[in-house]
């Protein structure tokens, strides 16, 4: 009986241990319906991340439009800035030239006005000397 009996523990034992077995598989281990989840839902984050990094694009594309166009218009500032600053500096050159031309034309005056008086005073002098000195004195 001893015997039948330790057959009958073994049994249960087994039994039970065959019954447990199967609840921790069942349990522990997941089944295929858990990682189809589990993969779809990492599609679906997948497909969320691909569609931000689209939008995340056109915005960025967006912006760089308005840069582009910003840049457009700084362009288009700077040649007006330019053609403002030859057209000033035309005048200024023209201004320069006509200064030069009065200052060339004073110069000239002036240096006929010396050489005239220069004249003058050396036939004044010359006159002085052929008359004897006595030109402008009366003395007599």
């Amino acid at each position: 009986m001893d015997y039948v009996q330790s057959e009958n523990i073994e049994e249960k034992m087994v039994s039970v241990s065959q019954k447990e077995l199967s609840l921790l598989v069942t349990n522990i281990i997941p089944t295929s319906k858990y990682f189809e989840l589990r993969f779809d839902n990492m599609q679906d984050q997948i497909s969320e991340l691909k569609k931000g990094q689209k939008e995340i694009r056109l915005e960025m594309d967006r912006r760089f439009e308005r840069v582009d166009k910003r840049f457009e218009q700084v362009d288009k500032r700077f040649d007006q800035v330019n053609v403002k600053l030859d057209q000033i500096m035309e005048r200024i050159d023209v201004r320069i030239d006509t200064g030069l031309r009065e200052g060339r034309m004073l110069t000239v005056k002036l240096f006929s006005f010396a050489m005239v008086f220069s004249a003058i005073s050396m036939a004044g002098l010359l006159a002085k000397r052929e008359m004897g000195g006595k030109w402008g004195t009366d003395h007599d």
